[in-house]
This record gives C-alpha cells, structure tokens and sequence, in this order.
C-alpha cells in the first residue's frame, strides 16, 4: 500500500510541478511560493480523506446491520423461537463479518487507480487526450461531422515563445554574455531514433563546444535523440562540468562558477541554473489546457466505467461486497475530483494570464522628413544617433554635394534635411517632447500612418489588436514555420504534428474575425505540413472556398526521399462574397491575341450599331478611328484602301457579313495599346486585341518566384547579411498573392512577419499603382529589430539596392508606427502571490469552516493572491510612469521597464486615433471607436492635475458632457466632471480604470 501512496504523492508533486523547485522563472516560481502550503494541504488533508472515507463507510454498515441483529433476535425470543435456528439472525451475522474489510487494501487499490488514471493523460507539463478502451486502442470524440480533424493537443493553446526556440543568452555580473546556441542535428535520424523510444534531449555539442566570438562565449548544444536514455538534469550537470574544465576561458570560468545556491541544490552554479532554465523552458509549458477541468472529469467517468466497475464483479459479488465496491469508486471520484479541481484551477490561472491582453511597454514612429514639421528639422540635424542610424541603413555620407545642392556633413545640416525628403526619421532616438510635438502636427495620425509593425510573440498580438480591427482586415498572409527538417521548431516530445496544429489553429482562428466579409486569408507551407494544413483550414473557413496553389520556387529542387521538390503551396480560403479576383498582368511577351472583330451570337451589325466603324491602318500600324458609319453605309469589303495609301478596315467577315466590333466607337481608344494589325490567310488586313491579363491559376510557374533571386538576393542586396534570415519568399509570390484579394485602399496583415517581405511588397504595390494600402506586421524573434524594421526603412527610402547602398534614393512619403507588447513571460515575472493580514488570519481563524478553507485552496487561492500584481489600479494616478518587469534585448535582461498606458489603453477599446497630443501637462486622445462613437480620452497625473485643475482644462477646451462633439469620454481618476445618462442607460463620462480592468481580463476562449 505504501508504494502506491508514495507513487502517488510523487505523481502528484510532478503534476503541481515540485519537481521543478530549482527553476525560478513563471509558473514555478509561483508555485515555489506555495510548494510548501500545497504539499501539506495533499498530504495532510486531501489524501487522509481516503481512509477516513472507508473507515466511516465501513462503521456506519456495521452499525446498521449490528442494530438489526438486536431486534431481530428480541423479536425471535418474544415469537418463542429459538435465535441460532433463524435464517434471518445467521444471514444478518453473515453481512456483520462480511464487513471486517481490510481497509488498507482499499486504501491501496484507490491510490493505485489515482495514480493510473492521472499518470494516463499527464506527460512532462500537459496534458494529452489519451482515453483508452484497452490496450493500444484509444477514442477520439465525435459529434456527427462529416470529417473529423483531431490531434492529440486539439484543445489546448501553444503558447511556446520565440525567445526558448533555438538560442539563449544571458549577462554575467562582468556585463558579458553567454549565449546558448543550438546547432543543426540530423533530425531524419534523430526522428528514426525517438520512434524507437528515445525521447530528444539537449546534449553538449561534441566537436568545439564552447568558443569565444567577438566579446562572446558560445556554448553549442544539439537536440537529438539520446541512444543512452539519460535524464535532461544528468545531460545538463554532465555538460556543466565539461565546460567549467574548457581550457582557454579561465576568465569566463570564473563568472561561471558563481554560486547562486537554491533549497535543493545549495552549490547551483550561475551556468548550472542558466542551462536548467535553458532546457526547460524547452521541455516545459508548451501548452495550456483550455478546459483542462472538464476534459479530466469526462475521462475520469470514462475511466472508473471502463477500468474501475466490472458488471461481471457486481452480479457475482454479495450485496456487503457491491456495496464496498460501490464506496470505493464513490471514493475514487470524490478525491480525483478535488485533484482535478486544484489542477483546473492551476490551468485556468495560467490561462487566465495567457489570454489576458498584454501592455505596450513602448511605442515608437518611423516618419520620412516629408511629413515632419520644418520647425523640428534643427534639432533632427543635431542628434548624432539618427545621423548614424541614416549612414549605417542609408550610406547618407556618400552623398555629395552639387551645384545647388547640399552634401553630407557631421553635423548634418537643415538644408541637407530639405533636399532629402525621404530620410526615415525614428522617434526611438529623441526626447519624448519631440514625440509629442511630432505626434501633435497630425490632424489623423492614424489615417496618415501607412503600417504597423508589432514586436511580439504573435498569439498575443492578435488578441490586443483584435477589437481595434475586427472585420478591417481585407487580406491576411502568412508563412508560418514550415517544420520541415531544416526549420524545425523544437519540441519537447514526439508529438511534432501535432504541436504544429495547434500553433496554427489558435491563431488562424483568432484572426479570422479580423477580415472583412469579402476578406480572404492566404497561408504559405510546404509538404511538410501541407496535408493536415489544408484540413485544418478547410475546418475554420468551412464557408469559403479554399483552394490549394503550387508555387514554383526553386527550379532546382530541394531533393526528397523518392522526389525532388521545387514547388511550395499557397492555400486560399476566399470568401464567396468576393465574386472575382484581380485579374493577373501579363508581360508583353506572353500576350495572347484574338479578332477585335466579334463572332458568334449577337455579333452582327444590327445588334450593336455603335459598333461598326472603321478603322484606319497605315503600314501595318493603326493611325486611328473613324466615326460610326450610318445605316445606309455598306462597306464593299473588309478592306477598302484610301488614296493617302492607308486602308479603312471595316468588321466584316470573310463571307461578306457585316458584324460588329467588341468595343462601341467611343471606348475603344482605352485599349488602343492593346491592338495590333494582322494579315489574314485571304490576304485581308484584320484588327487583333490583345488579352493583358489573365485568371490566376492553380499553378505558378515564372522565374520572378524563385526565392533564391527574389528572396534572398533582395535581401542580399539590401545589405543584410546572408543568413541572418532563413528562407525568405520572393517579393513576387508574396505581390501576387496580394494582388489576387484586395484593392488599393486595403489593409494587409502578416502575423508571421519574418523579413518583412510582405511589407515591402505592399509598399512596391503602392508604388505601382498610386495605392494606399496599409500592412501590419507582426514578429516575435531578433529578426524584428535586425531585419523586418530596417527593411522597410530601407524600403521607404529607395526602390532599388545594391550592395547594400541605395541605387537611386528614389523613396516613399511614408509613416509606420512600431510597438513592442509585454510577453507571456514577462507576465508571469512580474506575478507575486500576497495575502493580506484579514486574509492570513481568516485562514488560521476557527471562523472559516474546514470546507470552506478546502475550497479556497482547491479552487480560489491563485486568483485572489495574484490580483494586485497583475493590474495595480493605483498606479492609475500617475500613468506615465507606470513600470513592469520587461525582459529586454537579445540577451534577456529583464529590468524595470515603463509601460503605455495610453497606447495599450487606446487598443483595449479599439480606437481608432484621429489626434493625440499634450496640453498643459494632460494627454488628449480624440478618435473612433469600433460603434463609430466620437471618443475622448484625457489622461493626467493626479498628484499635479487635480480634480479643480481638470474642471478648468475641460472648459478652456470648451469640452462639455451635455454636447454631441463626443459620445463617450474617459478619465483617470474620481472626478467631479458633470455626469449624463446616454440613450443607451450608460454614463458618457467613464473611468478609465475602470474600463482598462474590464478590456484587459475580458477574453474568451479561442
């Protein structure tokens, strides 16, 4: 009995993750908090509930059956019987010692099946839908579909960041940095291997393992299967001692070997703890549960029906036997479902934090000279960090100066500001009373901004901007991680696939409110994916028809196991409302040409009479048109010379039928470029149109999609480092498929944003076409800050590159704002678990019942303890100075980091912004939200802007509740503004605070 115990106490404590009490970072951190609390509440008041349950259930039973005995044999003695000869009496002491049960083997029997049952579906941090009919056969749930997609993670986000996928780094007390890096492994080989048993680990890289690069020490690891089974802690202290004995880096040693000591392992050193985050931040919470509760309750009744209670047991047992069977599986149930309650609580919590929208920790603009007030110029021509920034993306110190015209100069001069209008000014490197004064010049700064870039992981993105663009969107596109071999995520288990789908189906779902009802969403993959891809998309967008493009990208061919690959896919899920696609351009050369002269049904003369007139050709060339020929005019032939040497041709068939031209007389000049003279076989001059443009087909085949010269080589040329981004797409797939789905004046959105192909190929659209779409762009890793940003500014300022230096500097009027979201990570970093005095002594207090105190710690304690940590409403006085934790830069330096409050806060309730600026030490937000309502938003620091200060600010602006110049306006902080009901019930003045609580914790699942 006792092995079953302590199996499953073990279980338990692996499942609340006491296991993990050397880690220091999120969830276990919290959980750290509370190891100690937890483990005595299981051990000393949960699991003793079993025998109590027996030994109750028990003594009851032979109470019961010990009091009719009495009155059976009194009543005997009175009848005059005797009592031994009775059936009645003996049957009665039949059941009395029927019921010596051995307890502890009821005991032992309950611990065993908790253990099964939990042990079943839990695996490493999740919690995986594995219900068992009996040995190798397992059940999917089913609801009449027509196709059922399913995988193993189906109900469950991955909420697994960019920053633990491959490389890690971090600082030591010196100001150096170590980096974790991950080299390539043989991932068919390795799969080959984990198929056979072998889970993957992360294993010290044998051939040079750690190297110092430029001020920085490389420490390599692969991810591969591990033949020898060791454990990820005996990989981990193994590759600490191989690096702490490298010879070379004594100095590196030393910081290494600091100790930074925990309960469990009080000579941790500083690498020791760094590689343990390491490894398990890649072998831990990949993914959260979405109603991890009631999956755990469906499969415990599946459970204690299919593996607990046996039909066969019951008929053949004794009524005293059923009924101990039937106390043990009421026992099974009543302490898996307080277990399952404080696991679901665990989840939910966590689910809580992954769903809640995140802050916008900064807020930048990047704006060309064109559109910043001249006033500004001098004090842009004086900041050495924007002039390096410009020499560094733009080689500015090579213009030089010609006849009237200024050349480059340190310090940069005002003049040199004017001739160079396409300069990328960058908020991020001035003062934020430039910003303001910026900011304040626009009279609809987000009308004039023409994209969005977002620096975050991308799930998280999605849910802040949804409510600002719900049904906006016109065209989402996006190249997700394609998991082939070269391009792997890593994963923590065999479940690749299905880790994939479910990283995929959180987001495709979440965005696809975001379109609008003629919206459509495009989705690169290759044959990696590209099967279960194509379900999943068929599922989500069950109304559209969602079509599958090849994509011939490399004319070489990537070689397979039987194949040579040189297509990629694009599938298209288009809404039936978009009636047709753009048609596509055609290159001269692949122009197909057709008689302009009609044939067929409703093509003679008499069925469109403004269509028969001549046309005159002059040495095979078109020299122009003639009038419409009255009714009475019938031409002899089809060609009738004129004495200047040209010919009249009239649409007049080889047998003499008078028809008609497909153009009437006054639209044909539109396509007069498309025409052309031909010779007919009868020897007759014949007018020929050309088609321009053709339908999109399901196979695009054109040198101009190849990746290497439109994809990397673009990059190339743009002077970014090859490498420094694997795979980018050629700008013309990505154009194309555009093109295909939206107009001129539409918003285009890339979640998975990369190298900003799509960005630039927005703005290369643009360009041709005098559009005004705008693009959001969304990026999680390094690659947003050392390629997808300067890209496009590199794009704004010139069409063409070469060597990294612009080839014309012929650039865009452009602006783009880029923000940077708190992470996941950063949320559960700045999490602290506090009960207040009242809340400790209500605990320890008889006051509070022993259930009561059982259901707080089963279910409430998270959320209640957490509260101030994850919005502190008083620091709503001061808003502009509001902090959290944020994990900074490549090496993940997490510091005290101020956060927006007002663009987080403008996002929150959609708005769309038309004016921002700073009066009088206020911030004034006017603009739209999505019910089209006129909003105010004034933001203030209360300790110097009192409620007396703001009363007088809201009368000198002439702002009033009772007028109709805004519906709805919002405050920080109590105040003394005149409230008035709105036609709807609700206030016109609100509190922000208020309305920031509500927004940011008011998710749904997805």
């Amino acid at each position: 009995m006792k092995n079953n115990y302590d199996k499953l106490i073990g279980l338990l404590k692996e499942l609340f993750q006491f296991d993990r009490a050397d880690l220091d970072f999120g969830i276990f951190r919290i959980m750290n908090q509370k190891r100690d609390e937890i483990s005595a509440f299981l051990e000393k008041d949960l699991l003793p509930q079993v025998k109590k349950a027996f030994s109750e259930h028990q003594s009851a039973d032979v109470i019961n059956f010990e009091e009719k005995l009495k009155k059976t044999i009194k009543h005997a003695k009175e009848a005059g019987y005797d009592p031994e000869e009775s059936p009645k009496i003996k049957e009665l002491r039949e059941k009395i010692l029927s019921y010596g049960v051995d307890v502890e083997s009821l005991e032992n029997e309950v611990f065993s099946h908790l253990y099964n049952f939990f042990r079943r579906y839990y695996h490493e941090g999740d919690f995986l839908s594995l219900r068992r009919y009996k040995e190798g056969v397992y059940a999917i749930p089913y609801e009449g579909e027509e196709v059922k997609l399913y995988w193993a993670n189906h109900d469950q986000y991955y909420i697994k960041s960019s920053e633990y996928l491959r490389d890690y780094a971090f600082k030591l007390p010196s100001g150096k940095s170590v980096h974790f890096k991950l080299i390539d492994a043989d991932i068919e080989k390795d799969n080959v291997k984990a198929q056979n048993g072998n889970e993957r680990r992360f294993i010290l890289f044998e051939e040079n393992p750690v190297e110092e690069i430029d001020g920085e020490l490389v420490i390599r690891f692969e991810y591969s299967a591990d033949v020898e089974k060791r454990k990820q802690a005996n990989l981990n202290k193994q590759a600490v001692e191989t690096v702490l004995n490298q010879q070379g880096i004594e100095q590196w040693i030393k910081e290494l070997s600091d100790l930074m000591p925990t309960e469990k392992n009080k000579y941790r050193t500083l690498l020791e703890k760094h590689l343990t985050d390491y490894t398990a931040r890649n072998t831990f919470d990949y993914f959260i549960h979405k109603d991890l509760g009631g999956f755990l309750r469906r499969e415990l009744d599946f459970y204690i029906k299919n593996e607990v209670m046996h039909l066969d047991d019951i008929e053949s047992e004794t009524v005293p036997r059923v009924e101990q069977y039937l106390s043990k599986i009421k026992v099974i149930r009543k302490i898996a479902s307080k277990i399952i309650t404080f696991l679901e609580q665990l989840e939910n919590f966590q689910k809580k934090l992954w769903l809640k929208k995140k802050f916008v920790v900064d807020t930048n603009y990047c704006v060309t000279l064109d559109r910043v007030p001249e006033e500004l110029y001098e004090e842009i021509a004086a900041n050495d960090a924007q002039r390096e920034e410009w020499v560094r993306l733009f080689a500015i110190d090579e213009i030089e100066g010609e006849i009237g015209t200024e050349g480059y100069s340190e310090p940069l001069i005002v003049r040199f500001l004017k001739e160079n209008k396409y300069l990328v000014v960058d908020t991020k490197f001035f003062e934020e009373n430039f910003k303001r004064k910026l900011l304040g010049s626009f009279e609809n700064i987000d009308e004039e901004c023409d994209g969005l870039l977002v620096h975050s992981e991308n799930f998280q993105a999605l849910c802040l901007l949804h409510k600002r663009y719900q049904k906006q969107i016109k065209c989402i596109y996006i190249d997700p991680p394609f998991n082939s071999p070269s391009s792997e995520i890593v994963y923590k288990n065999n479940y690749k696939h299905s880790s994939w789908l479910s990283l995929m189906n959180n987001r495709i779902a979440l965005s696809k409110s975001l379109l609008l009802s003629d919206g459509s969403c495009i989705i690169a993959i290759d044959e990696n994916e590209q099967n279960g891809l194509l379900a999943l998309t068929n599922t989500i967008y069950q109304d559209y028809d969602v079509i599958m493009v090849s994509v011939e990208h490399n004319k070489k061919g990537i070689q397979g196991d039987h194949f040579s690959f040189t297509n990629e896919y694009a599938i298209f899920a288009i809404p039936y409302s978009l009636k047709n696609l753009n048609r596509k351009i055609l290159p001269e050369k692949e122009w197909e040409y057709s008689n302009l002269r009609n044939w067929g049904g409703e093509s003679l003369r008499t069925d469109g009479k403004t269509c028969f007139y001549p046309i005159y050709v002059k040495s095979n060339k078109i020299i122009g048109f003639g009038d419409v020929c009255s009714d009475e005019f019938h031409p002899d032939s089809a060609n009738i010379k004129l004495g200047d040497g040209s010919v009249a041709i009239y649409p007049i068939d080889a047998n003499g039928v008078e028809r008609k031209w497909r153009y009437a007389r006054n639209t044909v000049e539109r396509i007069r470029n498309f025409l052309k003279v031909n010779i007919a076989i009868s020897g007759n001059l014949q007018v020929m149109k050309a088609k321009p443009d053709a339908q999109f087909k399901t196979m695009w085949y054109n040198t101009k999609y190849n990746a290497g010269d439109y994809g990397t080589k673009i990059l190339t040329a743009m002077g970014f480092v090859k490498k420094i981004f694997d795979f980018p797409k050629s700008i013309y797939t990505i154009r194309d498929c555009i093109f295909a789905v939206s107009g001129q004046l539409d918003v285009v959105l890339d979640y998975f944003g990369g190298s900003g192909t799509t960005g630039h190929a927005v703005i290369n659209l643009n360009r041709e076409d005098n559009g005004n779409r705008k693009y959001i762009l969304v990026e999680m890793g390094d690659y947003f800050d050392t390629v997808l940003k300067p890209r496009i500014q590199k794009v704004i300022y010139s069409k063409d590159w070469k060597n990294g230096k612009p080839v014309s500097r012929e650039g865009s009027s452009h602006m783009f704002k880029y923000i940077c979201l708190e992470s996941y990570e950063d949320t559960l970093n700045n999490l602290e678990l506090k009960r207040t005095d009242k809340q400790e002594q209500l605990l320890l207090s008889n006051e509070m019942s022993k259930n009561a105190k059982e259901e707080y710690m089963l279910s409430y304690m998270l959320d209640v303890e957490s509260k101030g940590s994850l919005l502190n409403i008083n620091t709503f006085k001061n808003p502009f100075n509001y902090k959290l934790n944020i994990a900074t830069g490549s090496v993940g330096e997490t510091k005290p980091t101020k956060v927006d409050m007002v663009e987080t806060f403008n996002y929150l309730i959609g708005l769309t912004v038309k004016h921002i600026d700073h009066i009088q030490g206020f911030c004034v937000v006017e603009g739209t939200n999505p019910k089209e309502e006129k909003v105010l938003v004034i933001w203030r620091n209360i300790k110097e802007k009192s409620n007396k200060a703001l009363e007088i600010f809201f009368r000198k602006q002439d702002y009033s509740t009772r007028d109709m110049e805004f519906d709805l306006i919002y405050v920080n902080g109590d105040n003394n503004l005149e409230n008035i009901r709105r036609p709807d019930e609700t206030w016109k003045v609100r509190l922000v605070e208020e309305e920031f609580k509500r927004l940011m914790f008011d998710v749904e699942d997805v």
